[in-house]
């Protein structure tokens, strides 16, 4: 009953935590961008959010997992993250996945499955390979229909034009 409860209790904050997100990534398609938004956690209080700006800054590293991890670096005056979830509405890319590792965030909690670049679970499967110095909890799939929807929509609108 015990585990039960503590499930139950650790699901709400993801989807709520993942809500947030889903408006970023909102955020993000109304400019034009791939609709990925990221929100970055530590003890339940938001450090950092922000969603896909690759097109706004011109730069192929604008991703929003990697503005919400210079953000929350910037906030905490400390490139390693640690105690910290990330929330993103799409499974990371290697360099997301990548950068996560380096700044040892504790949890990732994604959306939608990447199966084209998934780094985490679909593809290249980072966070399990040896050797690494720092493991990463992950959960996929937290309101992963809203997600996928959204970049569904998105890349279905831009492939009508």
């Amino acid at each position: 009953m015990y585990l039960l409860l503590n499930l139950m209790r650790r699901r709400e904050p993801d989807e709520e935590f993942m809500k947030i997100a889903l408006e970023e990534a909102r955020r993000a398609a109304q400019l034009g961008e791939v609709p990925i938004g990221a929100v970055l956690v530590k003890e339940k209080k938001i450090l950092a959010k922000d969603h896909n700006r690759c097109v706004e800054l011109s730069d192929p590293t604008a991703h929003a997992e990697i503005l919400v991890l210079r953000k929350g670096g910037r906030v905490l005056k400390n490139y390693r993250l640690n105690q910290t979830d990330l929330y993103v509405t799409a499974e990371p890319c290697l360099m997301c996945a990548s950068a996560m590792l380096h700044a040892r965030i504790s949890r990732l909690v994604f959306g939608a499955w990447g199966k084209k670049f998934g780094a985490v679970e679909s593809t290249f499967r980072l966070f399990e390979k040896e050797g690494l110095n720092h493991q990463i909890e992950v959960r996929g799939g937290i309101l992963e229909k809203k997600c996928s929807d959204l970049l569904r929509n998105f890349f279905k609108k831009k492939r009508e034009q």
